[in-house]
């Protein structure tokens, strides 16, 4: 017997809710999802955990985007680690990670796998 497994899309808020080149938070479930949307790149939008793992403050919708290297980051606002958006592994301390989730628009919506 073949058993698919049906993935669980959650709608995060509608795609007019997307700030570009900047980021908004976002609710799942009890969890705080920072989004990032950076139109015109090839990948343009990216769902991080809202959680500063330094300062333990749901911050990182507030940091600031820019890139290392060609790689796609957000800066904490509060200590400034650069966290890559398609990984969110830390620049400075690799053992730092904010968790990353799936993300897509479908249609009007914007929707991140609830895994």
């Amino acid at each position: 017997m073949n058993t698919a497994t049906k993935l669980d899309w959650k709608t995060l808020c509608s795609q007019n809710d997307l700030v570009p080149f900047s980021g908004v938070a976002a609710k799942l479930d009890e969890a705080q999802i920072a989004l990032f949307y950076l139109p015109g790149e090839e990948e343009s939008l990216f769902a991080v955990c809202n959680h500063d793992p330094v300062s333990s403050a749901n911050v990182i919708a507030r940091g600031l985007i820019g890139d290392v290297n060609g790689e796609p980051v957000v800066a904490s606002p509060l200590y400034k680690q650069h966290y890559a958006l398609k990984s969110g592994l830390c620049l400075e301390d690799e053992s730092l990670q904010l968790r990353t989730f799936p993300v897509r628009i479908n249609g009007d919506h914007v929707e991140v796998l609830n895994a």
